[in-house]
C-alpha cells in the first residue's frame, strides 16, 4: 500500500488539509448563524447557496483546468476560497454569507476536480481502484476531523474562521511542491437525461432524493444539534458520528449490494434510514442515543448514493458509464442545491427539531418509488456487470477512477449489460 500512497501523497495531503478547511468552514457557519439569531428558513437558503455554487462549478471546472493548467487553477481558488473564510466573519450578514456560499461552494468544486483529475491521470488504470478507496478515506477522515477542530474556540469568535482559511490556505502548500506532470484535461459530456431514465430510472430518483436528504444533512444538521441544546463541541461529535457511521457501512453494505438486487437494497437501505431519522427525533433530549442514532442514519443515508450509482452503472454499455455518471451527479447536485432550502422552510413552519421528518420523508419517497419500480419490473437483477464502490462528494472526473471489472476476454464471452439504445429491454 505504501509505494501506491507515496507517490501521490502530496495531492492527498492537500485534499485532506483542504476539506479540514473546508469541513470546519460548513459546521462553523451552521452554528454561528443559529447564534446569531437567523432564522431557519435564512440558514437553509445559505447553506443551499453552497450547493447552488457547487453545481454551478462544475460547468466551469474543466475549461478553467484546461486554460490554465491545473496548479494555477488550484491555487486561484484555493486563495478565493481562503478569503471567502474570512469575509464569512467580517460581513455577518445573511445575504452576504450566501453570497459568499456560493463563491465557496464554486470555487470548491474545481479544487476537488483539480485534485481527481491529478489522481486519475498520475493512476496506472490497474491500480485506480485502490486509489480511488484510499481518495475516499481520506475524504471521510479529514471531513470527520475537521469537525472536532469546533472545540478550539467558540463559534462566536474569529479563530476558527482563521483557521479554516489557513487550512485551505496551506493546501496550496503541498500541491505547487508536486513534480507531477500535468494530465491533459478530456471534456465531458452528460448523458440525456431521458435515455438515463429509460436505462435506469431508479438510479435517476435515487441521485435527486439522495441529493435533497443529503444536502439538507450537510447543511442543516449542525443547525439541528444547536437546536437541541448541544453546545458546539457535542454538534462537533453529532457530525462526526454521522460521517464516521457513513465510514463504516458503506463497504458492507455495498458488498451486500453486489449479490443481489440493488434496487430491493436500496428500498431497505432507505427504509431503515427513515427509521433512524425517526430515532434522531426520538432521542434528541438524550446525547449519547442521539448520536448512535445519527451515526446510524448516516451510515445508512451515506450509503444510496453510491448504491443507486452502481445500479446504474450495471444498466450502461461502459462507454456510457461517464457521461451517466455526470448526468447522475448533475442531478444529485440539484437535490443537495434545494434541500436545504426546503428543509429549512419545513424547521421554519413546524420547529427546528422537525429537520428529522424531513429526512423521513426523503427516504420513505425513495422507497416507495423504487418499491412502485420492483413491481413494473420484476426481473431478478441480482448479477451485475459491476461492484459497488464507496463514495462521498467527488467530481464528475472522479468517476473516471472507477474500476472496470471485466477483462477484455470476459467482455467478449459475457452477455453485455443493458444499455439505454436497447429499447427493447424494459427499464430499471
Amino acid at each position: 500500500m505504501l509505494p501506491l500512497i507515496v507517490p501521490i501523497g502530496a495531492v492527498l495531503l492537500g485534499v485532506a488539509l483542504l476539506l479540514l478547511g473546508s469541513g470546519l468552514l460548513n459546521t462553523l457557519l451552521a452554528v454561528r448563524g443559529s447564534l446569531e439569531g437567523y432564522s431557519d428558513s435564512s440558514l437553509g437558503l445559505i447553506m443551499s447557496g453552497y450547493f447552488l455554487g457547487y453545481f454551478s462549478g462544475t460547468f466551469a471546472a474543466l475549461p478553467l483546468i484546461r486554460r490554465v493548467g491545473h496548479i494555477r487553477a488550484f491555487a486561484m481558488c484555493a486563495a478565493l476560497a481562503a478569503c471567502s473564510a474570512l469575509l464569512h466573519v467580517m460581513f455577518v450578514e445573511p445575504w452576504v454569507w450566501m453570497a459568499l456560499r456560493v463563491m465557496n461552494g464554486f470555487v470548491l468544486v474545481i479544487l476537488y476536480t483539480v485534485v481527481e483529475s491529478w489522481l486519475n491521470g498520475q493512476t496506472p488504470a490497474e491500480q485506480r481502484g485502490r486509489v480511488f478507496a484510499v481518495y475516499m478515506a481520506v475524504n471521510l477522515g479529514a471531513l470527520a476531523a475537521a469537525q472536532q477542530l469546533l472545540r478550539l474556540e467558540s463559534a462566536m469568535s474569529f479563530m476558527l474562521f482563521a483557521v479554516a482559511a489557513m487550512l485551505i490556505s496551506v493546501s496550496l502548500v503541498p500541491v505547487t511542491w508536486t513534480r507531477f506532470a500535468q494530465p491533459p484535461v478530456e471534456t465531458v459530456t452528460r448523458l440525456r437525461f431521458k435515455a438515463l431514465y429509460k436505462a435506469a430510472p431508479v438510479s435517476v430518483a435515487g441521485a435527486l432524493l439522495s441529493g435533497l436528504a443529503m444536502g439538507a444533512f450537510w447543511g442543516l444538521g449542525p443547525v439541528y444539534a444547536s437546536r437541541a441544546g448541544l453546545d458546539s463541541g457535542s454538534v462537533a461529535t453529532f457530525m462526526s458520528m454521522a460521517i464516521l457511521g457513513g465510514a463504516l457501512f458503506q463497504y458492507p453494505l455495498g458488498r451486500y449490494s453486489d449479490t443481489h438486487d440493488r434496487r430491493t437494497v436500496l428500498m431497505v437501505i432507505c427504509l431503515a434510514a427513515a427509521g433512524a431519522a425517526g430515532l434522531v427525533w426520538l432521542s434528541s433530549s438524550v446525547p449519547v442515543l442521539l448520536y448512535l442514532a445519527i451515526g446510524i442514519y448516516g451510515g445508512l443515508a451515506f450509503c444510496a448514493y453510491p448504491v443507486a450509482l452502481a445500479h446504474m452503472i450495471d444498466r450502461l454499455d461502459s462507454d456510457q458509464i461517464l457521461s451517466g455518471g455526470s448526468s447522475a451527479l448533475f442531478l444529485h447536485g440539484v437535490g443537495a442545491a434545494v434541500g436545504p432550502a426546503l428543509a429549512g422552510l419545513l424547521m421554519e413552519l413546524l420547529g427546528a427539531r422537525s429537520l428529522p421528518l424531513y429526512f423521513v420523508i426523503m427516504q420513505v419517497a425513495l422507497a416507495l418509488y423504487t418499491l412502485m419500480r420492483l413491481h413494473v419490473l420484476r426481473e431478478d437483477l441480482s448479477d451485475h456487470s459491476s461492484h459497488f464502490v464507496p463514495m462521498v462528494r467527488t467530481s464528475q472526473v472522479a468517476l473516471e477512477m472507477i474500476p472496470e471489472e471485466d477483462t477484455e476476454e470476459d467482455a467478449e464471452t459475457a452477455t453485455p449489460p443493458s444499455s439505454v439504445s436497447q429499447t427493447e429491454q424494459s427499464p430499471d
